[in-house]
């Protein structure tokens, strides 16, 4: 089967909104080339993660690729990704150099050739995340999420994802019930049920993310803790019904259902959002606070944040 990369040259902050797009527009499967990843000191605090070879980065800004299988629609479907992601613009989002290319590759070269970038990596005390296909033997103590991306929506190494979890092992207690909203390829909801969470519902509105989700919960051994469901944000849920929400999304959804995350979260419940862009911190913790949240933590890596932050007690 012959497939389309799409190939887009555009900067670190316009990743995830353009992943987004992509994954929207049906592509089955996405590598991002950030030449920070170079250069940036994973081992410091986590140990060895990384083999990284500079020759396959661009020189400045970040490359993102997608595949689209080659079929009647390819064309159409091509022109309507371009249009969705210059209309980023309009949301402030800077997208660099912008030049995109679509070239034709066999099914074979696609489905490897993104492995190179995607190694274990231990991101938090307690958690390391590996591919299906690395051996790796975890030390007393550690917990494994084993993940296949395939056509999933993250491999757990973006700084977002990284930030969530290390939030979620300071903040999750036994027997928690958990809400992960926009779940993707499930990695959150997965390390809230290794974090001794008692139930975990994963929400998204993308019925790929869905499969994705499920198949790795499947292979995490964790089907009995975890729901994966398809819902539109917290549509539909019950007021009271969860004692931690994490949600790492884009920072223009979070404060568009920051409210309705106050109203089911149960009395001193905590909310962790990610997938925040620096410029926009200020105006999710504005939105956090008039809905009645009190921030409790602020942490950053490079140019993203997270935010944890924890519906008081006298006033549920």
């Amino acid at each position: 089967m012959k497939w389309a990369e799409f190939s887009i040259h555009t900067t670190q902050s316009a990743v995830e909104p353009v992943c987004h797009i992509l994954h929207q527009s049906g592509a089955s499967g996405v590598v991002i080339e950030d030449p920070s990843d170079l250069v940036k000191d994973w081992d410091l605090e986590y140990g060895k993660i990384y083999e990284l070879s500079p020759d396959d980065y661009p020189k400045e800004g970040v490359i993102v690729k997608a595949y689209f299988p080659v079929n009647s629609f390819l064309n159409e479907t091509i022109e309507e990704t371009k249009g969705e992601i210059n209309g980023l613009v309009a949301h402030q989002i800077d997208l660099g150099k912008n030049a995109v290319t679509v070239s034709e590759v066999d099914e074979e070269d696609w489905a490897t050739a993104w492995k190179k970038y995607y190694h274990p990596i231990k991101i938090s005390n307690q958690i390391t995340i590996i591919p299906t296909w690395e051996e790796y033997s975890p030390n007393e103590g550690e917990m494994i999420i084993e993940l296949d991306p395939g056509m999933a929506f993250g491999t757990g190494t973006h700084p977002t994802t990284i930030l969530s979890i290390q939030a979620l092992e300071k903040t999750i207690t036994p027997d928690d019930r958990v809400l992960d909203v926009g779940t993707g390829s499930g990695v959150l909801a997965i390390a809230a049920a290794k974090l001794s969470a008692s139930k975990v519902d994963a929400f998204d509105l993308d019925d790929v993310a869905v499969t994705s989700a499920r198949s790795n919960v499947e292979l995490n051994q964790a089907s009995s803790v975890i729901s994966v469901k398809q819902n539109d944000l917290v549509k539909g849920v019950e007021p009271h019904s969860y004692d931690l929400v994490v949600a790492n999304i884009l920072a223009e959804i979070i404060t568009s259902f920051t409210t309705d995350v106050y109203k089911i979260l149960r009395a001193g419940g905590t909310y962790v959002t990610s997938g925040i862009i620096k410029r926009k911190k200020q105006e999710v913790k504005d939105a956090l606070i008039e809905a009645g949240f009190e921030i409790r933590e602020v942490t950053e890596m490079d140019d993203w944040v997270a935010i944890t932050a924890v519906k008081p007690e006298e006033l549920a």
